[in-house]
């Protein structure tokens, strides 16, 4: 019996199609795009460390030499003599509000969204809205919370400064940064793989026992990536809270980190470094450069323990 051979047509066009698939071929088009990704990231790398170079050189001094006394001051009328200590416990308590409020709302609707409800029409009209009110200026949910928190609910935000408190404030910017965080954690949602869900139904499992034991887990790092930038942009707004009545100027209280002082008047960081950066002479620019330096350091922590959550449930899932 005899065995068959390919013929030598199919052979060269095995071999043709090989070395097209192993054969390296040059692709400048390619390289040129490569080359221009890379010098993007770079300029944007460069001018990120020149301006976080020019801030902390112009406010070394006023770290360097005061620090105690200007993380925990009061605002003043002289820089010698102004601190961030209640700019600081503002600030806290707004990134607060944010982390209690905002994140648990926010993935609580993610999860509804894309676990749970229905993707037809209403659900993409949710959605739709949704993502335009992450795009909506943030000098319109500062009005918004003058309107509802300040004038409306000032009996209850904080009857004795007639609703202009942080617990206003924290309303404001939690309202402002919910579709950020529903948005963020329903593309986490999305990118877990259908294999993961259709694996837990198989055994058995609940759709709940699904998404809290393999669905949250598999998308926690993306979750947490989100849930940061979210409170970044609440941590660095001023436009919101200068509507709801944040303070410029001397402040009179405001000290204490009780949760009584909630429904005081306030200040915030993002205040104090606009209102700073507009008096006059070198003093005040050193100043405002040290708070400056002061809210990166902030939300740098903040980033930290996010990439440190991020990490452990990334090595959890492996």
């Amino acid at each position: 019996m005899a065995l068959s051979t390919p013929s030598s047509s199919s052979v060269r066009a095995a071999e043709t199609v090989r070395s097209g698939l192993t054969a390296r071929q040059s692709d400048p088009f390619g390289r040129a795009f490569q080359v221009s990704l890379w010098v993007a990231v770079l300029a944007t790398v460069a001018i990120l460390g020149v301006l976080i170079f020019d801030v902390v050189t112009h406010g070394w001094g006023v770290l360097a030499g005061e620090t105690g006394d200007f993380l925990t001051g009061r605002l003043g009328s002289q820089p010698e003599n102004s601190g961030l200590g209640q700019a600081i416990r503002g600030t806290f308590y707004i990134g607060v509000f944010v982390v209690v409020l905002t994140f648990p709302l926010g993935i609580a609707a993610a999860i509804y969204l894309e676990e749970y409800a229905q993707h037809g029409r209403l659900n993409s009209l949710i959605s739709v809205a949704i993502r335009n009110l992450a795009g909506v200026p943030s000098v319109v949910y500062g009005i918004l919370g003058l309107t509802i928190f300040v004038k409306a609910l000032g009996s209850v935000t904080g009857p004795d400064a007639n609703g202009r408190t942080v617990v206003s404030a924290g309303l404001t910017l939690s309202i402002l940064v919910l579709p950020i965080v529903i948005i963020t954690a329903a593309e986490a949602l999305r990118a877990v793989p259908n294999g993961i869900r259709e694996g837990g139904f198989g055994v058995g499992a609940t759709r709940w026992e699904v998404v809290r034991s393999h669905v949250l887990p598999y998308a926690a790092p993306g979750i947490l990536t989100g849930t940061v930038i979210a409170l970044a942009r609440a941590l660095g707004e001023a436009a919101p809270l200068i509507l709801v009545g944040a303070t410029t100027g001397f402040l009179t209280g405001g000290e204490s980190f009780l949760p009584d002082s909630l429904r005081e008047r306030f200040t915030a960081l993002p205040i104090v470094i606009s209102t700073w950066s507009g008096r006059p002479g070198e003093d005040w620019a050193a100043s405002t450069s040290a708070a400056i330096v002061v809210l990166l350091v902030i939300v740098f922590a903040a980033n930290l323990a996010a990439i440190v959550l991020r990490n452990r449930f990334e090595r959890g899932r492996r």
